[in-house]
């Protein structure tokens, strides 16, 4: 399976997440600049972290008009698998591809330390390798994680099963909503997290908590979800 990951200026944490796809895959992943009008035929993209454009205006608002989203959105439309770590996710919501919007954190300071999360699905193409409700450790490093949904919003992706992860165990650093760490979107298909998975893949980072995901996005068709 073949994976690529689209670069902006700014983004810092390309190759931390291209170790993480080529460990998981075996392949080496397409480094995609963002004025690309296409991105290479891919099993799964990937908008990793970092300060795209400087963070300036809203973070992620420039990106998201990079002439390069126009193929991520009909790909993602046609059911590719779609990653957005920080302000890879930060990216995607700007960009509509999932609900709600990442504010500053509530206590106005970046914050960046390990977390926990829980897993509230394990039935979706990034959580296979998981058990519903199982906790894991993974790193923060953001200034704008602080997940927001209006009401309507927020009561439709809790009642459609769209939040897949949640800090756990009062590690919740930045004052997301409902502890909202990472959601889907309807179709399942695309992902957006604020911690770092790609920064907990081997024991010299601290632990292997994180490589699960990379395996689950990997994993053989029958363990994905539609």
């Amino acid at each position: 399976m073949k994976s690529a990951i689209i670069l902006f200026p700014g983004l810092n944490r390309e190759r931390d997440m291209a170790t993480a796809l080529r460990r998981a895959s075996g392949h080496e992943p397409a480094m995609v600049w963002h004025t690309e009008s296409e991105i290479p035929a891919a099993d799964v993209i990937v908008v990793p972290g970092g300060f795209s454009y400087g963070d300036y205006l809203r973070c992620g608002a420039i990106a998201a008009r990079s002439p390069i989203m126009a193929d991520l959105v009909r790909k993602a439309a046609a059911g590719v698998t779609v990653l957005g770590v920080c302000n890879g996710f930060q990216i995607l919501t700007e960009a509509g591809l999932l609900p709600g919007a990442l504010m500053r954190n509530a206590g106005l300071k970046f914050v960046c330390r390990e977390v926990r999360l829980q897993v509230e699905r394990a039935d979706t193409r990034f959580t296979s390798r998981y058990a519903k409700g199982e906790v894991f450790r993974t790193p923060v490093a953001h200034g704008d994680g602080n997940y927001f949904a209006d009401p309507e919003t927020l009561a439709r992706i809790e009642g459609e099963g769209q939040v897949l992860l949640r800090y756990a165990d009062g590690t919740n650093c930045n004052g997301s909503v409902n502890d909202i760490a990472g959601v889907l979107n309807p179709a399942g298909n695309v992902l957006g997290m604020m911690p770092h998975p790609e920064n907990m893949i081997d024991p010299l980072q601290g632990g292997t908590d994180g490589f699960r995901l990379f395996q689950s996005l990997f994993a053989g068709d029958a363990e994905k979800a539609a």
